[in-house]
């Protein structure tokens, strides 16, 4: 324990480690309930600040993000935000039902679909905690280990067990790696957030590229017949330096896939490296910054394992289709189809929830799914009744059929309700949608617009075909929302991160510079060429005229009043 002179003089991160030490939050349940009779004053700040995001809940900001408060923080208000966990975005009816009444009863309407397949309420006061808690617990549910320095939600295919296209269905090792790490003290201390993504599907759809741990099915011959087994990648990431997960030399088979994600945790969790910088202290920075190879982790999880992986065999990377899961499609067991609604911007109101609900249980089995570009999907409806789903998704105001920008857009919290952000997202996302179908009808490509309020990428702008980082710029005296381009991104066959093209513009602005760059790939693209061989081919000069219609000089990506703090919550 320390002194409190050294408690004094020590620096942000010793103080998380030294906190994370001391407590298991996840044993710390009454904790909570005591502090709800007590009132929001006597909340210790350590539970304020660190220990209750390992229950996925946090502080919530003011509406005036980082540059209202000071030290790249804004000001808290006292309610909470609090993430469900939804592990491969499976959910059933009666959970849905009881999310809608959670948000309605104690988060004024407030929920949103996340990137990782979390449904995320506000507005939740300390009074109401235990209860909405309690709920989540009694619908086989939980919030816990969505935020702070652990595992997060362990993502993967929406259509496990259904994509006629998958390899295998992975879901139950979804379901095992979340027993193994979530809720359990061996991984409660972890030097930052973890991300896993555990998939068979041959789409990817889940994001490989960008998390911490990443298992994709691969085939092999053995003995004359095909073995299903995974391909592993370690240290993807993105935030303000982002970073392709990169693939070790091994095949995993089914049976090996827990043990390795055991190790490759072990490993993360015992880098004290990692620990000295909580802006540096995510699985990629072995290889950023310690002169870790693919090889040298290989041999650690090798040597924790206690025995060696046989090679990896060769893999199909697919190309990089949009793979939002909207429209109605076949699965895989007969006679049996998916709806999938485009959610824009993920924000779905409790009436939007029951209804949804309603219609997965009068026409389907009761089961749904969350995607990780935050839209919803109903699953195992017969072809005869998808008609009824559709329809009532879409009166709803769940498009099943939507515009190419409506289903391609995602979108971050935003100012609304996070610290550390910089310009408001989920309005600004909508109304920009609606002005975009409006001005160019006739765009025909799929489209990735992702928008994130600040470097953090928390709206994984960086995939994106256009990606929107969040500013400030001063318009007649008065700081503005703003927005900074970064464009071509792609995951699968050609990933990499979209190009900072040096030009940034007033929120207000916006529209009218994707709509000038839009038509101008429509007049000047080679045949069929995609927007990411568009955007390839030209210089971020040219990229800039097309933006702003004529030629401008590149700004600066992060002009005063400064950039907030790297990697603080991406």
């Amino acid at each position: 324990m320390s002194t409190p002179t050294e408690t004094l003089t020590e620096t942000k991160v010793q103080k998380v480690e030294r906190l994370k030490r001391e407590k298991n939050p996840w044993e710390c349940l009454d904790e909570i309930r005591a502090f709800a009779a007590q009132g929001y004053a006597a909340v210790p700040e350590a539970w304020i600040k660190t220990y209750f995001r390992w229950w996925g809940v946090y502080t919530q900001g003011d509406g005036a993000g980082t540059l209202g408060g000071s030290g790249g923080e804004g000001k808290a208000v006292p309610y909470f935000m609090l993430r469900i966990r939804l592990a491969n975005g499976f959910l059933t009816s009666r959970q849905l039902h009881v999310i809608a009444g959670l948000s309605e009863k104690y988060a004024r309407g407030s929920a949103d679909i996340t990137v990782r397949q979390n449904i995320q309420l506000h507005w939740v006061t300390l009074q109401d905690l235990p209860e909405v808690l309690q709920a989540l617990f009694d619908a086989g549910l939980t919030s816990m280990s969505t935020c702070g320095d652990v595992t997060r939600n362990i993502t993967g295919c929406p259509l496990a067990g259904l994509n006629a296209n998958e390899l295998c269905d992975a879901s139950p090792l979804v379901f095992a790696a979340n027993a193994l790490l979530a809720g359990n003290a061996e991984f409660y201390n972890l030097p930052r957030k973890y991300k896993i993504s555990i998939s068979g599907c041959r789409d990817w759809c889940s994001y490989p590229e960008i998390n911490d741990l990443a298992f994709t099915p691969v085939v092999r011959g053995t003995n004359g017949k095909s073995e299903a087994g995974f391909s592993v990648r370690v240290g993807g990431g993105l935030s303000t330096e982002p970073h392709l997960a990169v693939r070790l030399n091994a095949f995993v088979n089914w049976d090996q896939v827990i043990p390795v994600t055991r190790a490759v945790s072990e490993i993360f969790r015992d880098s004290a490296v990692l620990r000295n910088s909580r802006e540096r202290a995510r699985l990629k920075f072995l290889f950023l910054e310690h002169g870790w190879t693919v090889e040298r982790f290989l041999e650690e999880v090798e040597r924790r394992l206690g025995f060696k992986l046989d090679p990896a065999v060769p893999e199909q990377v697919p190309a990089g289709v949009f793979r939002d899961h909207t429209g109605v499609h076949a699965q895989k067991q007969p006679g049996q189809f998916y709806v999938g609604a485009a959610v824009l911007r993920g924000r779905i109101t409790p009436e939007q929830m029951r209804a949804a609900a309603d219609l997965a249980d009068r026409y389907g089995n009761g089961q749904l799914r969350t995607t990780n570009t935050q839209n919803l999907v109903i699953v195992n409806v017969p072809h005869s009744q998808t008609g009824f789903v559709a329809d009532g998704l879409n009166r709803s105001g769940l498009r099943v059929e939507a515009s190419t920008f409506w289903r391609g857009a995602v979108a971050c919290t935003g100012t609304e309700f996070c610290k550390l952000a910089i310009t408001e997202t989920k309005s600004f996302t909508r109304w920009l949608v609606e002005e975009l179908e409006e001005r160019v009808p006739a765009f025909d490509q799929q489209l990735r617009l992702n928008v994130t309020g600040c470097p953090n990428s928390c709206g994984q702008h960086r995939l994106a075909d256009i990606g929107l980082e969040g500013k400030k710029v001063k318009v007649k005296g008065l700081m503005q929302d703003a927005y900074y381009f970064c464009l071509g991104g792609s995951v699968g066959e050609h990933a990499g991160f979209a190009r900072p093209v040096g030009y940034r513009c007033a929120a207000e602005e916006v529209p009218d510079a994707i709509a000038r760059l839009l038509r101008s790939y429509l007049l000047c693209r080679h045949g069929g060429e995609d927007l990411r061989r568009f955007f390839a081919r030209h210089s971020e000069a040219e990229l800039r005229t097309f933006l702003a219609g004529q030629s401008v000089a590149e700004a600066e990506r992060d002009p005063s009043p400064g950039r907030p703090p790297r990697g603080v919550e991406g």
